[in-house]
């Protein structure tokens, strides 16, 4: 009974702020949270969580966490924060694995139209990962510029499924902006969770991966590879439209064919996962495109109301200076269409060049994820020109344990100066929600937290 009142008490403080009037945070400055115009009419909505952890001392840097969702379009203020890695869940009750435990964490609706960020005409809306990158880097300066406690943290990067495609092109962004003296902030490194780096090494695995499940047979397998052999040949034309185009065609073909494989854990039918979303009928945008359907899950939403409830209802009422006209939705269509001609654009380079500059990258990829298969992230890693590729192919893997317990393996690792591989067992699409006990160790890891996770 105690412990209930105390986290009743939580939710009602979370709600509320204890009575504080407030409009852009917490008055102890636990929670802070604003709008930054980053282009005329183009807004973008971020929330920043200190840690009730963290630690000031010069000596070990308390790390600062950006979440990247993906989509593109899905909104990290709503998905990343309250279903996966934030401090409440989608009932406002604490979440043990919340990565606040070892960093700060700061939450954006990127692209600007996603989430609670808004645009006051669609012409605003990025056409390229590269323009989204542009906007986030204006966001980090006016909220590190101005900020010196901010400024001596380390920021990391981490990303999930499309939102990859940003953290790398931020990466790069942002690192030039540093060099330059323009952004007064230290980048730790980036994490590339699940993360649609290379769409053809992807659509070229799902067939062969769905044979050796018996999801596909062989005429499965040779329709699938067939519109895999189009898709590459119009990346490498630079037809950006009609290969998207032609995924969508694939992903429908490969739904009707495996009976509806689910594309976010591949060991199950499409909507059986809690957190995969229930694919369309028609041939129109599918997994990616619908991201975000998984909010309604039974399994996170509980007895509490649906994620997008949630934020169009007691959490606008909270933040307060949400525009009456923006409402949340969970998967912005305006984003996702203006992104159409740099979806299937591929992003390996970029990894190179933030490998070369000597910024930290971390990959990790779910065992039964689909979307972004295991088996495709290997392909593209091993297309890498990186000078230590070689070495780190070559490095044997560390297995990992939840906790103290070494009976169960959870996953493995393997690092080689500045690239590390996480490859984690029994884990989907959703890694931290999935696997939350590997996923906040690995956090730990990756941003050498001085908390230590469990």
């Amino acid at each position: 009974m105690e412990k209930f009142c105390f986290l009743l008490l939580f939710a009602l403080a979370f709600l509320f702020n204890g009575g504080f009037s407030v409009t852009d945070g917490t008055e102890d400055g636990s929670e802070l949270w604003g709008y930054v115009e980053v282009r005329p009419k183009a807004h973008m909505f971020w929330w920043y969580y200190k840690s009730p952890n963290r630690v000031e001392d010069p000596f070990k840097p308390w790390p600062i966490i950006l979440w990247l969702q993906g989509g593109p379009g899905g909104s990290g203020v709503g998905i990343g924060n309250f279903q996966e890695v934030g401090p409440l869940d989608t009932n406002l009750m604490p979440r043990n694995s919340t990565w606040l435990r070892v960093a700060d964490l700061l939450f954006v609706d990127n692209p600007v139209g996603t989430g609670f960020s808004y645009v006051e005409d669609e012409k605003a809306c990025v056409k390229t990962d590269e323009e989204a990158a542009i906007d986030l880097t204006t966001l980090l300066k006016e909220l590190f510029n101005k900020n010196e406690n901010l400024q001596n943290n380390p920021l990391y990067i981490v990303a999930e499924s499309y939102g990859g495609k940003f953290a790398v092109t931020l990466g790069l962004s942002a690192f030039q902006a540093i060099a330059a003296g323009e952004l007064k902030l230290k980048l730790g490194g980036v994490a590339l969770g699940d993360s649609w780096i290379s769409p053809e090494d992807f659509v070229f695995a799902w067939a062969p991966l769905l044979k050796d499940l018996s999801r596909l047979d062989n005429n499965g397998v040779e329709k699938a590879n067939s519109i895999a052999q189009l898709i590459k040949q119009q990346i490498e034309n630079g037809q950006y439209k009609d290969a998207t185009s032609s995924w969508s065609e694939l992903e429908s073909m490969i739904i009707a064919s495996s009976n509806r494989v689910d594309f976010y854990n591949f060991l199950l039918d499409a909507g059986r996962d809690p957190l995969a979303i229930k694919t369309m009928e028609s041939s129109a945008m599918i997994a990616v495109h619908k991201y975000s359907k998984y909010l309604s899950s039974n399994k996170f939403s509980g007895d509490g109301v649906d994620l997008g409830s949630l934020m169009n209802g007691v959490i606008r009422k909270k933040l307060k200076i949400i525009p009456n006209d923006v409402k949340w939705g969970g998967q912005s269509e305006i984003v996702f269409s203006a992104l159409d001609g740099d979806f299937m654009k591929p992003r390996i380079n970029e990894v190179d060049e933030l490998l070369a500059k000597g910024v930290n990258v971390t990959i990790y990829n779910g065992q039964v994820d689909l979307i972004c298969a295991t088996k495709g992230t290997q392909a593209w890693v091993e297309k890498l020109k990186w000078e230590g590729l070689k070495s780190f192919l070559g490095l044997d893997r560390t297995p990992l344990y939840c906790g103290d317990d070494k009976t169960i393996t959870r996953g493995f690792t393997k690092s080689y100066r500045n690239l590390h591989f996480y490859w984690v067992l029994e884990a989907g699409h959703f890694v931290p929600v999935d696997q939350p006990c590997i996923a906040l160790d690995m956090v730990r890891g990756i941003t050498q937290s001085p908390i230590s996770s469990y």
